[in-house]
């Protein structure tokens, strides 16, 4: 069976790629989430009515040894399954002018997107190694490529992402499994619902925020096989905003 791991795939943005990913490419949802599982649940739910299943992993990406266990734990009762997509979309924002973010601030978020970038990605690549075939999908962000004042830790963490992403991609095209990141500027969701959207559209060439579902077409494209030539890559969807 062939299943598609997408981390904080609860809500928001990883809700609609576990949603899209399912619909498009009939996979098998393999969601992770850290800690709401009322929402979980409720998104398993929606994905299973297509047909397809669902298996919940409650874990947080940020701990090396509980990520490596679930997943390991996972893979046991699962023998005949197969991880082929990978999508490490869990991130969290904590943000503030530089000098007033305190270590907390400063590792909490490094942790969870570029440690969880590596903890959770190094689970699942040998396997995808092993059978020459897989997608790892990097969301990053507008603030990972052009800098964003108050979010120095955010970027900081999305930056680096943006750099592993094209360096994993060099290291293991020969076995074609394409590493690619997708880089969303504002989009409607939890991490945005306290932004003046009326003045920052006026920023947007397209004068709007985006879409979840926007953001999963794209790497439901990514996830697929009619991007197979595509590698190393950082792909905006901004509304024009920054590119």
């Amino acid at each position: 069976m062939k299943y598609a791991l997408v981390t904080g795939g609860s809500r928001g943005i990883g809700k609609a790629i576990c949603i899209q990913l399912a619909s498009d490419l009939k996979y098998n949802i393999l969601l992770n989430y850290h800690s709401n599982t009322e929402a979980a649940e409720a998104t398993k739910t929606e994905i299973e009515k297509m047909g397809v299943n669902c298996d919940l992993l409650r874990f947080d990406v940020a701990d090396h040894d509980s990520t490596q266990n679930s997943i390991d734990n996972w893979k046991k009762d699962n023998p005949e399954a197969k991880v082929e997509v990978l999508v490490n979309n869990a991130g969290i924002t904590k943000d503030g002018l530089f000098i007033w973010t305190n270590q907390e601030a400063w590792d909490s978020v490094i942790n969870t997107s570029l440690n969880g970038f590596y903890n959770v990605t190094q689970t699942v690549l040998k396997d995808m190694l092993r059978s020459r075939y897989g997608r790892v999908i990097n969301i990053v962000s507008l603030s990972g490529l052009k800098g964003n004042p108050g979010q120095v830790n955010y970027s900081a963490a999305k930056g680096a992402m943006i750099s592993a992403t094209k360096a994993l991609a060099q290291e293991i095209g020969k076995r074609k499994v394409t590493v690619n990141a997708v880089a969303p500027g504002f989009i409607n969701s939890d991490m945005t619902s306290e932004f003046d959207e009326n003045e920052l559209k006026q920023l947007i060439p397209l004068k709007r925020f985006g879409d979840p579902e926007e953001v999963a077409n794209l790497v439901s494209f990514l996830a697929s096989e009619k991007s197979s030539y595509i590698t190393g890559e950082v792909i905006s969807i901004n509304g024009g905003l920054y590119s």
